[in-house]
């Protein structure tokens, strides 16, 4: 005497087999991917998001702050420098 498959469990394998169907193809599997990146973005913070931006000062010295005007100009010279012993 035969059991006859029980309704759950013949969905349960009706849907595996069409999701191994489905992700059989190389393009499904990068858009799943995708898609899980995404949700997972939506729902876990990000670690590098840091609060101390944006930063206000970041690039523009101030005429009168004599320290941060010899550090922009030391790192300013610095890739030049760099680049050209390395040219020459």
């Amino acid at each position: 005497m035969r059991q006859a498959i029980p309704i759950q469990t013949a969905i349960v394998i009706g849907l595996g087999a069409s999701a191994a169907m489905w992700l059989s193809s190389k393009t499904n599997r990068i858009k799943l991917q995708c898609s899980l990146k995404d949700l997972k973005r939506k729902f876990i913070p990000s670690p590098y998001k840091s609060k101390s931006l944006p930063v206000t000062k970041g690039g523009h010295p101030h005429p009168t702050d004599i320290e941060d005007n010899k550090m922009v100009d030391e790192g300013a010279m610095y890739s030049v420098q760099f680049f050209n012993e390395n040219v020459q």
